[in-house]
């Protein structure tokens, strides 16, 4: 058998072997059946040996790395800051019925979704705060901090430290459990409840916060039933993990749109107060094109379609009609909404004064939940006392 023979044929054999690496019997039937030629010189046979050898090898390693990939899970410790960052204080909620104590400090973007779920959940339940807008570009604001997301929130501890979170669910979570016994319940306590974990594969390392959709009642026994908070999580996690996708996609589904949304957010968030005029039209135009070339990229990885608009009004129909069968007005029941009522709200709010927003008003029945929440959630900003949200 020729040399270049023995090569094909070791190659066909490795390419097997990757593409089929738990296969590892199937090689060896290859093996068996290479019979040189009793003339073939032991050179041609030790060349043969490496080949498989090779084969064999690469398709086990790949079996343990990928067939069995190991995983590692770190637990990382809480972020708490002696002090506060020395940034500018745009606005500040004041309610003069807080007594809760708590210094709650937001960097965020004014209208970015997660952000806005997070100002309806402090606006509704009667928190003083103070807001820092993030420069969406430069991001100066949030310099000091590791994580460069928003919203980020700083909460003064009793001792006069800050403890940092990074996640709006577990801030409202963390906040609303708070809420349970404001008088006995410490933020720097409840943290520990939602740690944040890291999991480390051969594909790379996953961020996720343990318990995010869950209240900590503690001691205090609540008496809405299991059903009720079950309900509640879900929607929660559906406002997270599908109708904020929705958002961007169609926000910016065109260059005009994209345009039309950022000049909006330049509007409502008074960009041209708290920048210089030059990084407020850098934010505007760098941020409609990368944004609208994202949302092609969001579009596809969403299964959205040629027609975003169509997964959007469904979603606006699909939270509708549940309401329509529970025949409340909100998630919550009559009265008042509850934590999944202020997460969906909180996202579609986002998008508010945008040209999607307007077609959903026009070709869903959301409206009329939509503005009752909002009736609500203003009524409260800085009025309210802020108490459970939860019989216990």
């Amino acid at each position: 058998m020729s040399a270049l023979k023995i090569t094909t044929m070791t190659r066909n054999i490795v390419r097997c072997a990757v593409l089929q690496p738990r296969n590892i019997n199937l090689i060896r039937q290859y093996a068996t059946k290479i019979e040189p030629k009793k003339k073939s010189s032991t050179l041609k046979l030790l060349l043969l040996g490496v080949g498989i050898g090779g084969a064999v090898g690469g398709s086990y390693a790949l079996y343990n790395n990928i067939g069995k990939k190991k995983t590692t899970r770190e637990e990382l410790a809480t972020v708490i800051l002696d002090e506060l960052p020395n940034v500018p204080i745009m606005r500040k909620i004041i309610n003069k019925s807080d007594k809760t104590g708590l210094d709650i400090i937001l960097f965020q973007f004014q209208t970015c979704p997660f952000c806005c779920k997070v100002r309806s959940f402090l606006d509704y339940a009667g928190f003083s705060y103070s807001v820092v807008e993030v420069d969406a570009v430069l991001r100066q604001s949030i310099k000091w901090s590791k994580s460069k997301k928003v919203p980020t929130v700083l909460i003064r501890t009793r001792d006069g430290k800050y403890v940092q979170f990074n996640d709006s669910s577990v801030i409202i979570s963390a906040l609303a459990s708070f809420l349970i016994d404001p008088v006995r319940n410490n933020i720097e306590d409840i943290v520990k409840f939602y740690p944040v974990q890291n999991f480390t594969d051969v594909y790379g390392t996953v961020y996720d916060i343990a318990n995010k959709y869950f209240l900590m009642f503690q001691d205090k026994k609540p008496k809405d039933s299991k059903e009720v908070f079950d309900e509640e999580r879900k929607w929660r996690s559906w406002a997270d993990n599908h109708l904020v996708h929705l958002i961007s996609p169609n926000v910016y589904r065109t260059y005009a749109e994209a345009l039309e949304t950022f000049e909006w957010f330049s509007e409502t968030g008074q960009w041209s107060v708290y920048f210089p005029q030059w990084e407020r039209n850098l934010m505007v135009q760098v941020g409609t094109l990368a944004m609208y070339l994202i949302s092609k990229r969001l579009t596809k990885k969403h299964g959205l379609g040629d027609d975003p608009r169509a997964h959007l009004y469904d979603a606006c129909d699909k939270w509708s009609k549940e309401l329509e069968q529970k025949k409340t007005r909100f998630m919550g029941g009559d009265k008042e909404p509850n934590l999944a009522d202020l997460a969906v709200y909180g996202i579609l709010c986002s998008m508010e004064g945008c040209r999607a927003f307007k077609d959903c008003l026009d070709n869903t029945q959301i409206g009329h939940w939509f503005y009752e929440m909002k009736a609500k959630i203003d009524s409260n900003r800085g009025n309210k006392k802020p108490v459970s949200l939860y019989n216990v």
